[in-house]
C-alpha cells in the first residue's frame, strides 16, 4: 500500500488537444454562458421590479432563474478559462466544491418544479382555495425545504464520492468534474455505496413524478372544460412553459445519471454533457418569455420605459 499514489488533483481531458479547437470551445462555452446569463437575470429583473408579477408563481420562477445562473456558473466558468489558457488540472477541493454545488443546485430546482406543479395544480383545478393554500408562508416554506433537501442529499453525496483517496488515474473525461466520471475513478465501496444512494433517490424521484404526472392529468383536463378560449388560453400559459421545463429537467438528468461513461475523450460525450449543463439555464428563460404572457407583457413594459423618454427628449 505504501507504493500507491493517492491523486490530489484531476486532469480533465477535452475532444483534442489542438489549441485552435480548444480556444473554439472556449468562446462557444462563452456565448452559450452570457446567454444564459443574460437570460436569467432579465427574468429576476422584470420578476423584482413588476408589482404585477407578485405572485407565488412568479417566486417559484425566479428562484429557477437563480438556480440555473448558479448551476450553470458552478462549471462553465472554469472550463472557458481552461479552454482559452490550456490549462487541464482542477484541484480535488476544486472538483469536490463542483459536485457539491451542482448536485445541490440541481436537487432544489427537481424540488421547486415538483411544487410549482402543485402551484398550478390549486391555481386551476381548485382557483376558490388558491389564496388560503398558496400562501407567502407557504411560498417560503416550500423554498427553505427545497435547499434544506438539496443541502443534505448533496452532502450525502459528495462526502461519499470523496470519502476515500482517487487512486487509479487522474484523467477525467470531460470538460469538468463529471459525477459519472469521479465514479469511474473511484474505490469499489464508494462505487456501492453510491449505487445504494441513487437507487433510493431513483424511488423517491418515481413518486416525485408520479405526484406531478397526475396533477398535471387534472390540470389539463380541468384546461380542456374551460368554455373560454381566452381563459384556456391563459392557463395553458403559465402551465405548458413549467411542463417543458420540468421534462427538459428530467431528460437531461436521465442523459446524466443512465448514459454511458466515456473513457475517452469524443465530440459526442462533449455534446452529451452541454445537453445536460447548458442546455437548460439556456434555454428556461427563453420558454417563459416565449410562453408566458405575463412575463412578456412585463418585458415589453420594461423595454417602452426605457425607450420612451430618451424618444421625448429627442421629439422636444
Amino acid at each position: 500500500m505504501d507504493n500507491v499514489t493517492s491523486f490530489t488533483y484531476f486532469l480533465l481531458v477535452g475532444i483534442s488537444s489542438s489549441r485552435e479547437l480548444q480556444v473554439l470551445q472556449g468562446l462557444l462555452f462563452l456565448v452559450i454562458y452570457l446567454g444564459a446569463l443574460m437570460g436569467n437575470l432579465i427574468t429576476v429583473a422584470l420578476i423584482v421590479t413588476d408589482t404585477r408579477l407578485h405572485a407565488p408563481m412568479y417566486f417559484f420562477i425566479s428562484n429557477l432563474s437563480l438556480l440555473d445562473l448558479g448551476s450553470i456558473s458552478v462549471i462553465v466558468p472554469k472550463s472557458i478559462v481552461n479552454s482559452l489558457t490550456g490549462r487541464r488540472a482542477i484541484s480535488l477541493q476544486e472538483c469536490a466544491a463542483q459536485i457539491f454545488l451542482y448536485i445541490l443546485f440541481a436537487t432544489v430546482e427537481f424540488a421547486l418544479l415538483v411544487v410549482m406543479s402543485y402551484d398550478r395544480y390549486i391555481a386551476i383545478c381548485h382557483p376558490l382555495h388558491y389564496g388560503l393554500v398558496v400562501t407567502p408562508r407557504m411560498c417560503i416554506q416550500a423554498a427553505g425545504g427545497s435547499w434544506a433537501c438539496g443541502l443534505v442529499y448533496s452532502a450525502i453525496h459528495t462526502g461519499s464520492m470523496f470519502r476515500f483517496p482517487f487512486t487509479k488515474t487522474n484523467l477525467i473525461h470531460q470538460y469538468f468534474c463529471d459525477m459519472p466520471q469521479i465514479l469511474r475513478l473511484s474505490s469499489p465501496d464508494v462505487q456501492f455505496s453510491e449505487f445504494v444512494i441513487i437507487a433510493a433517490s431513483a424511488g423517491l424521484v418515481v413518486v416525485c413524478a408520479v405526484f406531478v404526472l397526475m396533477s398535471y392529468i387534472n390540470i389539463f383536463s380541468t384546461v380542456l372544460k374551460i368554455c373560454s378560449a381566452e381563459a384556456r388560453s391563459k392557463a395553458l400559459s403559465t402551465c405548458v412553459p413549467q411542463l417543458a421545463i420540468l421534462l427538459l429537467f428530467v431528460i437531461s438528468g436521465s442523459v446524466a445519471v443512465l448514459g454511458p461513461v466515456a473513457t475517452e475523450g469524443s465530440l459526442k460525450n462533449l455534446l452529451t454533457a452541454m445537453f445536460y449543463t447548458m442546455v437548460p439555464p439556456f434555454t428556461n428563460p427563453i420558454l417563459y418569455s416565449l410562453r408566458n404572457r405575463e412575463i412578456n407583457a412585463a418585458l415589453s413594459r420594461m423595454f417602452n420605459r426605457h425607450t420612451e423618454f430618451p424618444i421625448k427628449d429627442f421629439l422636444s
